[in-house]
């Protein structure tokens, strides 16, 4: 684990633990008085109180987990770890909400049920509020800071049990004010809140999970900033995808068929570093180099002309003790340079049996030859 990462795990947990033991109060309280004062809504909502315990120890195992550096079994690393929590923390939402909403229902529709709440009821749902909404911008603030989905997650968790728990004040006043039902309405309204933000988590976690891309205008921005980069004719096949609070980026890049695979290189590590240095949140750039190849795509040009392996075969009885070089080029057209060593005897006629070989073999290419001076040349 490097120093970032160390650094990032102790500011979740820090932030987390802060979440378990506010969660632990309230939980308690609400479960407590709700059984107490008769108040369905709030025996509800400290339930779910529970559940938002369960899930900041699902964000710390989450956490530890995705902070492990990559190692033979995860080459990526472990950030799916995160959004693999998140999924489970969305899903058990659902199932949870899906609880409220049952018993609210049966409450509603079963008017014997329907008892006067406490006055206490009211009191630890106001509390509820308070902390609630206290602990949402906290946690929303360092998960910004940290740009973490599933901190960010809990955090939004955080706010529905807010807004929740002002569902429960108002259905508690109002039960004080006879209306018995509104107690139960609110536990209902409360579940289908919960019920809603957790299939929202759910959706994107999935979505994280089977690769979607950014969104059109991000994508667009990183294909500018690589065709920005010195040498890069075009940009194509640009494909991105999330991991955890981390973005990867593939894509391939034409350049000049006549230069080097030093060049070709260098202007790829350059087109790298200009992503990575503008995008956050991106941590690898993996870049194919092409040859600028026309219409044609470059990634098939080759498949039908011989490697340089085959070509050196060929061309043995040629270059064999000669000192001859040759640089096969595998565009539209294929050709290959031919660059002889300073004061060879027959260049020309060295390339017309070169040229008579190939045909022999049925290969069709065009040759070019390069006398160099004597100080450029190396054997």
């Amino acid at each position: 684990m490097n120093n970032q990462q160390d650094e990032r795990l102790k500011i979740t947990m820090r932030a987390t633990w802060v979440s378990v033991w506010v969660n632990i109060a309230l939980t308690l309280l609400q479960i407590v008085v709700g059984f107490l004062s008769n108040s369905q809504a709030l025996l509800a909502h400290g339930l779910h109180s529970f559940s938002d315990l369960l899930s900041d120890f699902l964000v710390i195992g989450a956490a530890r987990s995705a902070s492990q550096s990559a190692d033979q079994n995860h080459p990526y690393g472990h950030a799916r770890f995160e959004t693999a929590a998140t999924l489970i923390l969305g899903l058990s939402l659902c199932g949870i909400a899906f609880w409220i909403v049952k018993d609210s229902f049966s409450f509603l529709f079963q008017k014997e049920n329907l008892e006067k709440v406490g006055w206490e009821a009211l009191f630890a749902a106001v509390l509820t509020v308070i902390f609630k909404e206290s602990l949402f911008h906290y946690l929303k603030k360092v998960a910004e800071e940290l740009n973490s989905a599933l901190l960010l997650a809990n955090a939004l968790h955080t706010r529905a049990d807010s807004v929740s728990a002002l569902v429960v004040v108002f259905g508690i006043v109002g039960n004080f004010l006879g209306f018995l039902f509104l107690d139960s309405l609110a536990a209902l309204v409360m579940g289908g809140m919960i019920l809603h933000m957790g299939g929202k988590l759910f959706w994107e976690a999935l979505l994280e999970l089977t690769d979607q891309g950014l969104p059109p205008q991000r994508v667009l921005k990183i294909k500018k900033l690589l065709e920005e980069s010195g040498g890069v004719i075009c940009v194509h096949d640009l494909k991105t995808r999330r991991m955890g609070q981390n973005v990867l980026v593939e894509a391939h890049l034409e350049v000049s068929p006549e230069m080097s695979v030093t060049e070709g290189h260098r202007i790829a590590e350059s087109a790298r570093l200009n992503v990575l240095k503008a995008e956050n949140d991106v941590a690898e750039v993996l870049v194919h180099i092409d040859p600028q190849c026309g219409k044609k795509n470059p990634d098939l040009a080759w498949q039908n002309f011989p490697q340089r392996q085959e070509l050196l075969a060929i061309l043995q009885p040629v270059l064999a003790n000669s000192h001859i070089k040759i640089f096969p080029h595998y565009v539209e057209e294929f050709s290959i340079l031919v660059l002889f060593p300073p004061q060879f005897p027959n260049p020309l006629e060295a390339q017309q049996r070169m040229q008579k070989l190939l045909k022999e073999n049925n290969i069709k290419a065009r040759l070019h030859s390069f006398l160099p001076v004597e100080e450029g040349f190396k054997s």
